[in-house]
């Protein structure tokens, strides 16, 4: 179930309250799944996920963890298998939540609001030189988390900009997360109107 929160960019919570939906009236929608209940035996329910009408996964869940009070699909996502779990590029790029995001975690691509940029300073390298640093708050509709951004990174984005961040690794700096670009990293701004009005609304909740 984690993985198909990952491939099909479904929120784990959302996928949760769509197998409870599902266990009480037949079906549920989740995203671009859809979550049918095909009956119980013994204390095993069987569901059945589909991605438009094409079938993608069946399986068993466990009266026992449909009863948790904490989504339980939440465990999973800790764990090192899915967070650095990469989709084939042919699938596109799946978006993490802000919330989801754990440190160590590689290849993180993230689509945010820039609330805040912070001032530039300039910090000194291993090899004696000076380089500029800049920090932008990032929020979606789940959390906030810095953005470090380095040299011409730093007239990159501005407050109120949406951007898309790909190819990001997520660090611990003094007890907080923040995201770091990779070498292979992009950062570019949203220019499309219906990802910014998609992205302001929930930014706004």
């Amino acid at each position: 179930m984690a993985y198909l929160t990952v491939k099909y960019d479904v929120h784990p919570d959302l996928l949760f309250c769509a197998l409870l939906s599902a266990g009480e009236i037949g079906k549920a929608k989740c995203g671009t799944l859809s979550v049918e209940c095909r009956g119980k035996v013994g204390n095993q329910i069987y569901f059945l996920i589909r991605n438009d009408s094409d079938v993608v996964a069946q399986f068993p869940v466990s009266e026992e963890f449909m009863a948790k009070q904490r989504n339980p699909i939440r465990n999973y996502m800790e764990t090192d298998m899915v967070q650095n779990y990469k989709p084939d590029e042919s699938e596109g790029p799946f978006y993490s939540k802000i919330s989801d995001l754990k440190v160590g975690k590689k290849h993180v691509n993230l689509r945010a609001k820039v609330v805040k940029v912070s001032k530039p300073l300039y910090v000194s390298t291993k090899f004696g030189s000076q380089i500029r640093l800049a920090k932008a708050l990032l929020r979606d509709e789940t959390g906030e988390i810095n953005l470090c951004l380095w040299r011409k990174q730093v007239e990159a984005v501005s407050k109120g900009d949406f951007i898309e961040v790909e190819n990001v690794y997520v660090t611990n700096f003094r007890g907080v997360k923040q995201l770091t670009l990779s070498s292979k990293g992009t950062l570019k701004k949203v220019a499309d109107a219906q990802q910014k009005d998609s992205l302001l609304l929930e930014s706004s909740r």
